[in-house]
């Protein structure tokens, strides 16, 4: 491995350089985006494959924060404008990989937009995402970690921790999901009070279906058409929240496959569509948390 190359994977290491700029310059001497790709894979650093925020953006104040939940301390990744204001709350729910550097990075993208976003590490009681022995696939026991009563005492404690922050407005508080993440938040929506808002990407519907009653807030969610497991069950979702008289908005993108979001995995990654999602995000949150 050249030595330039080994400078820039610690500079990296360091934060110094997010992964965007290391790709740029590890081409120059690797000769191929692919080298670069499999170096980065066979190091243990796939997970950040496209950060689009700089975690040491001036503009923001970004790190890792822990707080008190129900039954133990919540860990979790927090980013905020940086400066004097206050500003919405979102929730970011992270997926079946847990919290990784690619939901850390869509922290920073909400805070670049005016809110200050915190994403939980629902795997804190278990000593955290780093402390739990993961696959290819990400974290295959997930579901069996992190349980009902765990979402509702953790995400509602993020929400309760993010309402006693000075920048923060407490009546402006949304939440949304990816994957795992996605159904997480859904279901979250049924037991935590005072979410204003939620937004779904790919996620499962709560079960029973008779949970949606006690959403309080609207509902946008966003669907690959590929991703048959999860998009076939739309029409049982929109008929129950047309039953309960919830606002539930919905798109199924054309061609897009599960977590088509995903800029870290070039295999499901739809850049079309994942512009377009984030787009109907940004303007949902702005409706109903800004105004």
């Amino acid at each position: 491995m050249p030595e330039e190359v080994e400078e820039l994977i610690q500079e990296y290491r360091d934060g110094r350089i997010t992964r965007r700029e290391f790709v740029q310059k590890a081409v120059l001497f690797m000769g191929s985006l692919a080298a670069v790709t499999s170096l980065l894979d066979s190091i243990g650093l796939q997970s950040a494959y496209a950060a689009q925020v700089d975690p040491n953006d001036p503009g923001l104040v970004s790190g890792n924060v822990q707080f008190p939940g129900s039954a133990g301390t919540v860990l979790g990744y927090q980013s905020r404008p940086k400066g004097t204001g206050s500003y919405p709350g979102v929730i970011v729910v992270h997926a079946n990989d847990g919290l990784d550097e690619h939901i850390q990075d869509v922290a920073r993208r909400f805070a670049k937009e005016g809110y200050v976003a915190l994403a939980p590490d629902l795997l804190s009681r278990h000593g955290g995402t780093g402390k739990v022995p993961r696959t290819d696939r990400g974290i295959t026991n997930l579901r069996e970690l992190v349980t009902a009563d765990i979402i509702k005492d953790d995400v509602g404690g993020t929400a309760t921790y993010l309402r006693g922050l000075k920048e923060v407005r407490g009546d402006r508080i949304g939440i949304t999901g990816f994957c795992w993440g996605g159904g997480t938040a859904f279901y979250a929506t049924t037991q935590v009070k005072g979410l204003k808002a939620l937004v779904v990407f790919y996620g499962s519907t709560p079960r029973p279906l008779e949970l949606v009653q006690q959403i309080e807030g609207p509902i946008l969610a966003h669907y690959g058409e590929l991703d048959e497991r999860i998009t076939s069950g739309v029409p049982e979702t929109e008929a129950a929240m047309k039953k309960y008289g919830k606002s539930f908005q919905y798109k199924i993108f054309t061609g897009a496959r599960h977590a088509f979001f995903s800029d870290d995995s070039p295999r499901s990654y739809h850049p079309e569509a994942a512009k377009e999602a984030w787009g109907r995000t940004l303007e949902f949150f702005k409706k109903h948390l800004k105004t």
